[in-house]
């Protein structure tokens, strides 16, 4: 059974920095990419970050120059490096993964608050 566990979500203020992780396991099929989306209250999901199985990467304009995604394929686990933090980046951030194009699983989600 695939499970995504995130962690590294919690409470800093405006300027700061977080690490979510992303533990991916009972991966039986190859991974076409690996992204990371957040959501607020009354709003969509929307994509933050992907990375594919080969290291590319795409970034939301909000977040390019601030975050930083990587994964470590041996250890199959993602990461978002998040640097200057503001209010707006508050959300639940979710890891996902994307197998045959077309199929994909979510994590349970991280909260995120940015909060003086």
């Amino acid at each position: 059974q695939v499970q995504l566990v995130e962690s590294g979500g919690g409470l800093v203020q405006p300027g700061g920095s977080l690490r979510l992780s992303c533990a991916a396991s009972g991966i039986m099929f190859s991974i076409n990419y690996m992204g990371w989306y957040r959501q607020t209250p009354g709003k969509e999901r929307e994509l933050v970050a992907t990375i594919t199985s080969g290291g590319s990467t795409t970034y939301a304009d909000s977040v390019k120059g601030r975050f930083t995604i990587s994964r470590d394929n041996a250890k199959n686990t993602m990461y978002l490096q998040m640097n200057s933090l503001t209010p707006e980046d508050t959300a639940v951030y979710y890891c996902k993964v994307v197998y045959h194009w077309t199929s994909y699983y979510w994590g349970q989600g991280t909260q995120v608050t940015v909060s003086s």
